[in-house]
């Protein structure tokens, strides 16, 4: 993989970072995607009609070969929705399909956008502390037993913990008991670390018989680094609840499909599993560096992805305005802490997808002020 330059693209990442700094922040690589990718775009770019478009007719099958080959788990192609937006676009839409009595829970360290969708979507939110040792963090079950309605990052964002078939299956269980549901943002699990031992468990599959309760969200875009050519696909084992989805769909004017995101689902999924293997090793690599570098600073040791969890007084920076001091006088951008909750103000984020040799001296600036 041959490092790139992304001025001049219009990359949000870089222009967050500003001129002249190291991006650490926004979760997309600084690495190109696989060849078959652009081509494919490339190939139909020469055609001078970009009308409507049906479903890919084999796209249901390709998904579900996706995971039993990658994941060695079995997924009736029937569950797949093939979306042209982003997973956070269909967690809104399952906002206004599901409205449990409670309040929606989420973990907390997570994804910010769990909680901004819910407010946007006008019901209650509750973040639910997880526990933690020195394995890493661990998901309170228990704490969900009058939840209705859950969502999480699996693998966890923003540490990159794996979580274990075995807590995902007692979730859903206890979810399913109260005829709820359990929704799965599983963006990043495609990009579970080799060497770990772990396989990226699909909630959908290690449910049971809670699969109809469980719902997993997935996308090309973190694994194959096309987010800007947004697209998702979810597996809904509920036909209901795919159907109702479906329709709140129509009502909205979108489809199944999707020129370019069909176009890039179908190349990243048929050619991409080489690249990615290539890129799984680089990601590991690129994760004990930054551990050998940062290590005390490291509340989760990461099983997937390329995101490191960081306390910033262990770095030596202050437990406020850490971001904003390294920003303006180490020349190095990193997500804040209270992007996954308000709590962690003392935390930062670090993506670790990038060169070699910038991610030397972004570790350089961290850690030699």
């Amino acid at each position: 993989m041959t490092p790139f330059d992304r001025s001049g693209t219009g990359s949000v990442k870089w222009a967050r970072a500003g001129a002249g700094r190291i991006a650490l922040g926004l979760a997309d690589m600084d690495l190109p995607g696989p060849p078959e990718i652009g081509a494919a775009l490339a190939a139909r770019a020469g055609h001078p009609a970009y009308g409507y478009t049906v479903c890919d007719p084999g796209g249901r099958e390709l998904v579900a070969r996706w995971y039993r080959e990658r994941h060695h788990v079995a997924v009736d192609p029937d569950w797949v929705l093939l979306l042209p937006f982003s997973a956070r676009t269909a967690l809104r839409l399952l906002l206004a399909l599901v409205r449990p009595r409670g309040p929606v829970c989420a973990p907390t360290p997570d994804w910010g956008g769990f909680e901004q969708l819910c407010r946007v979507a006008g019901v209650a939110y509750r973040a639910v502390p997880m526990e933690r040792d020195e394995a890493g963090y661990r998901l309170p079950v228990a704490a969900y037993a009058e939840a209705e309605l859950v969502l999480l990052s699996n693998p966890h964002n923003p540490s990159g913990r794996v979580w274990r078939a075995e807590e995902l299956r007692a979730l859903a269980e206890q979810v399913a008991g109260r005829g709820g549901l359990l929704v799965s943002d599983e963006v990043h699990g495609d990009l579970t670390h080799p060497g770990t031992g772990l396989r990226h468990p699909v909630a959908v599959a290690v449910a049971g018989e809670a699969a109809r309760h469980t719902v997993t969200l997935n996308s090309v875009g973190k694994t194959f680094n096309t987010s800007g050519i947004p697209s998702c696909f979810a597996l809904v084992p509920d036909p209901g609840l795919r159907e109702r989805l479906l329709t709140l769909m129509a009502g909205y004017g979108l489809w199944e499909g999707g020129l370019l995101p069909q176009l890039v689902q179908r190349a990243a999924l048929e050619h991409g599993g080489p690249w990615l293997d290539a890129l799984l090793a680089r990601l590991v690599e690129h994760r004990e560096l930054a551990l050998a570098a940062l290590g005390p600073a490291v509340l989760s040791r990461p099983e997937a992805s390329y995101l490191l969890w960081l306390d910033a007084p262990a770095l030596g920076l202050p437990a406020e305005g850490a971001r904003e001091l390294l920003l303006t006088e180490r020349e190095v951008e990193l997500s804040a802490g209270t992007d996954f909750g308000a709590a962690w103000g003392r935390c930062l984020r670090l993506n670790y997808a990038l060169p070699t040799e910038r991610l030397t001296a972004a570790l350089t600036r961290l850690t030699q002020p």
